[in-house]
This record gives C-alpha cells, structure tokens and sequence, in this order.
C-alpha cells in the first residue's frame, strides 16, 4: 500500500492553517517521513482594532474590543505560496503526490454565498466587519453565550451536557447569533455559516462538506441532530431557521475523501487535477494521530498561541467544562474528548512585547538570544516559589473548565523588586496550572489520564515541559515532529487517497516517533502542588461568582470604549 503501481514512491500534503500563517508539508506515505515545508504567512495576520484598508475600501472602520477577524483569501495565498514552496524543498515529482487534506483553527467561521465566496468579498459588504472571517479567538458573543447556555439550562437540553454545561462565545451558535443582532442584512445575505475548515476544503474540491469534527466539537451536532427550531425561536424569533436555512449540510466521515483537486486549485498548488482531498479537520484533533495516540487515556496537548488538549476515552463521561465529546471526534469507534486554554503563547508573547524593559531585548541580542529564550534561561536559575508569584492565565478568558471570556488575566505578588523573568515565569506556571485543572476534571468524571504528550511550538521549551510534568505529576513526552498537525493532515490524505484502511493503521505507520521526554521530580511536584492550592483559591473566587470584579471591569471597558463606525456600517 505504500507505493504506486509502477513501484515509485508516493507523497502526500498536509496544510495547518494556524492563527498567523499556514504550513504546508511534503510526507511520504510509507513511513510518513517529513521531506519539505513551505511556510506563508497571513498578510493581514489577525484584525483587531479595525478593517484593512485594501479589503474595506477606505480606513476607519474600527472594531469593538474582543474581536477577531481575517482576511479568507489569505487562506487562498497558503496554497498558491505554501504548498509549492514545500515541493520545492522536498525535490519530488508532483505526480508523486496523491492526496491533500487540511486541517484548520477553530471555532473559525466564514460567512459566504451559495457559491462559496466570502461576505466580505461582496462589494456591497467590503465594509461591514461581521461579512469577514470570525477566527476562533472573536470573543465578543459571550452575551449570546451567555444566553444560549441559560436558556438550554432552564429548558433541560440533553445536548448541554455533553459540552460541559456550558457553551462558548468561540463556537458557531454564539457567533451566528451576534451576526443576526448586530448586522441582519449581513445575515441575510449569507447563504452558509462555515466552518473555515470546511470552506477551504471547498476552494480544494468544490465540494462543500461539513466535517464530522466541528459539527460535534462547535455546531452542537450530538446524536444526529442539532438544537431545535423551537430552541432556536425561544432565543430570537430570526434565529429559529439557523440551522435548516444557514448551518446543515452534509456532514463527512474523518479520513474520507470530500472530492478531487479541482483545475484550478491544481493550478495553485502545481499540483495533479483529481487527486483526493481529504474531509476538513482542527488543528487540534488531526494532531493525535500525527503523535500516534488513538487509543483511550492518551491527552496530547497542543501547545501555541492557544492549547487544546484532545484524548479519547472508551466510555461516555459529562465532564464539566469540557469543549465536548463527541462520538468519533477524533478517531472511528472512541469518544473524542477535548479541553483548551484560550491564552498560552499569547500569553507569553504579550508580555515580551509589552512588559520587558529595553536592555533585556538588548541583552538578549547581544547573547545571540531570542527575548524568550533569555527570560527562560533566567527563569530557570530561580528555585520554584522564589519569584513569590501567582498568576491567572486568563488574557484571552477561560475556555476550561469554566468556559468564561469575560474573565480577564491576574499577577499577584509583585514587588518593587519584582524583575521580568519573575512575573515571566510566574506566567509559564500559571498555564501548566490551567493543564492541571483541566486533568483534575477528566479524572474527577472518570476519564483517566494516562499519558500526556504535547505538540506545537511550545514543546521546545525545555524549562516549560518540565513545570507541565512536575506540576501535573505526569510523565510528558513531545511529538518528534515540529508540525504535528500538518503532519496529521497529511495522514488523514494518506487514507482519504486510500493507501491506508483507516487512521489507526495510518498512524502507526506514518506517525511521529517520541521526541523528548520528562519526567516528573518529586520534590518539585510537591513544592508546586501547594503552589496549585493557592492556585485553586484564586481560581474559584475570580472565576466562580465569588467576587465578579472581572466581569464588571469588562463592563466599563465596553462603556468607554465605544468604536466609530462610518454611517450604515454596522457592528
């Protein structure tokens, strides 16, 4: 199976579509051996404080606080930049190539018309902000949120549940719902709410499939079927047709094929018309496979700008504050089960940014140092509790276990003689302790913790691994590969293009060997674990009605903060 009839070897390409740039990997399908990269980063990155000028036509449109929005055809760039850069390095034939499959951030949504081109791109809409992509990180439906969650918990919906309790402003029901709100002509022009998942399979195959991933994890697909109409109606009277009018459609299998390379996406990429494209995925999930963990207890964690942590379980289990279960959500005939921190290398890199005097920059320069690498070597000369710090990671809200975005990020401690790499390593502490929250609740519902093996940017990171394993107690091991999730993909089109009978068979020919492991010192879990105590105080009093101090600020925020919009636009 690993090779083509006449004996040549075969490849196939996986895309990652991250937060800031999408990856693109050349992988040979009998072993999975990772032979070229390209990498292209999103011109218009993250849009945060107003539209760009070459998408809206004239400057000044600005945005509310929490938003989050891109530009899709920067999605479109990846393809025409990325994937031919990766054959390039890999030095292969592209006729070797027999598949693609995608995996993509999420919840990240894309309002289009029946065709599949962007609100945005729709000349009458170039200058509405709620016509353009809402990537994951948008946070500003938690008042739909909120409503959507209150509502399903007076009315008893069986769905609920299996999400935690709890709904988030991240996922496709809250953003749709602000989208009808706050600008109704923008929702009725829109003919399909999609998953950018799904969307760029699209621009691949033609084909608009919905993956069976974010229909369960983010649209409340559970059992067959979604919310209810008279659900929906209960919440706004408009929204009761979302579903049947803006939302269903067909919905495909992980790992199957959801059409062939079209003409013109061949020309993009420079590669073959017809080859298979894989169903669309999340960054997260098709990252289990690329760390060979498809069995149950086995937590990978995917660490960059955010962390999602996907593990499958044999048996259905409510763990409350989950992102979800879903049957099949990772692999065929296991409850997938996934977690997140909304904030991790955001984190870190805010902070780099905004509270590192200029001589540590310069310092770090002259060493020949990245900024994080000469906090990270300062931070690990400090004995655990020297710092006398204790953070909340919550900069960009909680998505687990208490699914809040209007929850906000906390130092508490500092001194006049607090230094940088103190309150920088309080930081990479305060997101471990985030992990071990998230553990603490899948083995307090009766989903054990087996294994943790951590993927993504972060697991480079020597000093911040071992706090993970120290502070949860667990061996970790890292993924070998420094693209798990492209390499992930690309094993999702290894199978999709049929050289495989499923994804555990692909996995366990083509995943990651383990690369670094570390193991847990008993005299730091113990020092963290009352560290984690205090941790736990702090965490319930801010984050569980105690004191709604955080909830109140975000209040005055929105007060005085109010955003210009030109006339007719709307929010």
């Amino acid at each position: 199976m690993d090779v083509s009839v006449d004996g040549t070897e075969n490849f196939v390409i996986g895309v990652d579509y991250g937060t800031l740039s999408g990856r693109a990997v050349v992988v040979r399908v009998r072993d999975g051996q990772e032979l070229g990269s390209g990498v292209f980063a999103y011109p218009h990155a993250v849009i945060t404080d107003e539209l760009p000028e070459d998408t809206a036509g004239d400057a000044g449109i600005r945005l509310p606080g929490e938003w989050a929005l891109q530009v899709p055809n920067d999605y479109r760039d990846v393809l025409r930049y990325a994937v031919p850069a990766a054959i390039a390095d890999a030095g292969i034939n592209p006729a070797a190539v027999v598949g693609i499959a995608t995996d993509f951030t999420a919840c990240t949504m894309v309002p289009v018309k029946a065709d599949g081109t962007p609100l945005n791109e729709v000349t009458e809409f170039a200058r509405r902000p709620h016509a353009y992509v809402k990537l994951w990180r948008h946070h500003a439906a938690q008042a739909q949120a909120d409503r959507i969650n209150t509502l399903a918990a007076e009315r008893g919906e069986t769905w609920l549940p299996r999400y935690g309790g709890l709904i988030s402003s991240e996922w496709e029901f809250a953003k749709g719902l602000q989208l009808l709100e706050e600008d109704p002509d923008c929702y009725a022009a829109m003919d399909h709410w999609v998953e950018a998942a799904d969307w760029i399979v699209w621009q691949l195959c033609g084909n608009y499939v919905r993956n069976a991933c974010t229909a369960g994890y983010k649209g409340i697909y559970q059992d067959g079927r979604y919310p209810s109409e008279e659900f929906l109606a209960a919440l706004n009277p408009r929204f009761k047709d979302f579903v049947s009018t803006k939302l269903q459609h067909t919905i495909g299998r992980l790992g199957d094929a959801a059409g062939y390379l079209t003409a013109e996406a061949a020309a993009w990429t420079g590669l073959p018309e017809g080859i298979a494209v894989a169903v669309g995925n999340v960054d997260a999930h098709v990252t289990a496979p690329a760390a060979r963990a498809v069995e149950p207890g086995q937590l990978v964690a995917i660490m960059g700008t955010s962390t999602c942590h996907v593990m499958n379980g044999a048996e259905l289990h409510e763990v409350p504050g989950m992102c979800g279960v879903v049957d099949g959500g990772i692999v065929d005939g296991l409850w997938g089960y996934e977690a997140g921190q909304s904030g991790v290398g955001d984190i870190f890199g805010w902070f780099t940014q905004n509270g590192v005097p200029p001589e540590y920059h310069q310092a770090a320069a002259a060493r020949g140092l990245g900024i994080h690498e000469y906090l990270t070597e300062l931070a690990a000369g400090q004995a655990i509790g020297e710092h006398g710090l204790l953070a909340l990671d919550w900069h960009s809200g909680n998505r687990s276990v208490l699914v809040d975005h209007e929850l906000s990020g906390i130092v508490v401690g500092q001194t006049l003689a607090t230094k940088p790499e103190d309150t920088y390593r309080a930081l990479l502490e305060a997101t471990a302790f985030g992990t071990r929250t998230i553990v603490d609740a899948f083995r307090d519902a009766g989903v054990p913790v087996k294994e943790f093996i951590v993927a993504g940017g972060l697991l480079k990171n020597e000093l911040l691994m071992q706090i993970y394993a120290d502070v949860t107690g667990l061996q970790l091991s890292t993924i070998g590969s420094s693209q798990g999730p492209a390499l992930g993909s690309a094993i999702h089109a290894a199978v999709a293009a049929g050289h495989y009978p499923d994804i555990r068979a692909a996995a366990a020919a083509m995943g990651s060997e383990p690369g670094g492991v570390f193991t847990p010192v008993p005299e730091n879990v113990a020092a963290y674990e009352a560290l984690f105590r205090e941790y736990r105080t702090l965490h319930d009093y801010f984050g569980r009605g105690t004191n709604e101090v955080m909830h109140r600020l975000k209040a005055i925020q929105r007060d005085a903060v109010r955003p210009l919009f030109p006339a007719g636009v709307s929010a």
